[in-house]
């Protein structure tokens, strides 16, 4: 008697290209760590795995945010074409602002933070934070690193976490150490291509993932559409 393979759970962004380039998603249980410079789409990529898990399911969202309001993020998402509204009213999309009131100590909020991932009912098992730049920003190395490794934790049992973040919040060796800690490490920039500039989306690790990982895909971010790819080659023209 033949039995069926159990198919791999993965995260995906729905965009065809750029899982191409994930090796066909980001398995979960994964740690990501999405890196970058200013305005080059860190917040639109997260949200794009945040909108694959919950259109292709199974797995439920908790999408923490500093930068949104409930309502911004949603509109926001709405606005690319991520619907997301019927999984908020149903509970499997839940959006939490992060505010910062004592910003003299910054590690607590990283030990509450994790606190709250592990009070998440089980089917939420995709958590994202965009970002979390102030808190490491200006934390000391081993809070910070501690952090990642609780992360790791609860990733080893069955959540995956992606951690959006500058790429300057980090030193050069804090950096190194959370990326080897990492399953998935994603980097953006912008590069000015003839009279425009083009986002950059460098896929460095998935580990794990079903077929080989691409390099570098680049794309532009369009209303009702969200990402756009744009062959380099046709960039430059």
């Amino acid at each position: 008697m033949v039995t069926q393979e159990k198919k791999k759970e993965v995260v995906r962004t729905c965009v065809r290209e750029v899982d191409e380039k994930l090796g066909g998603g980001i398995p979960v249980g994964s740690l990501g760590l999405i890196e970058g410079h200013s305005d080059a789409g860190k917040s639109v990529l997260s949200q794009q795995l945040s909108y694959g898990s919950l259109r292709d399911g199974p797995l439920s969202v908790a999408y923490y945010t500093t930068e949104n309001s409930v309502k911004s993020l949603i509109n926001q998402m709405d606005s690319l074409s991520l619907f997301t509204l019927d999984h908020f009213l149903c509970d499997c999309f839940r959006i939490y602002p992060l505010t910062i009131s004592d910003k003299r100590n910054l590690e607590r909020p990283l030990t509450t933070l994790v606190r709250h991932f592990r009070k998440l009912p089980p089917h939420f098992r995709l958590i994202v934070v965009d970002s979390i730049t102030l808190l490491v920003a200006h934390s000391r190395g081993v809070p910070i690193i501690d952090f990642f490794s609780a992360c790791k934790d609860l990733c080893d049992e069955g959540r995956s976490i992606f951690l959006v973040a500058h790429s300057y919040a980090f030193d050069d060796e804090i950096l190194s150490r959370t990326r080897s800690l990492c399953d998935a490490h994603l980097k953006l920039r912008l590069e000015q291509v003839g009279d425009r500039l083009v986002k950059i989306l460098e896929v460095l690790k998935v580990r794990g993932a079903d077929r080989p990982t691409g390099d570098v895909v680049s794309f532009e971010i369009e209303p009702k559409i969200g990402m756009r790819i744009i062959p380099l080659s046709k960039a430059r023209v």
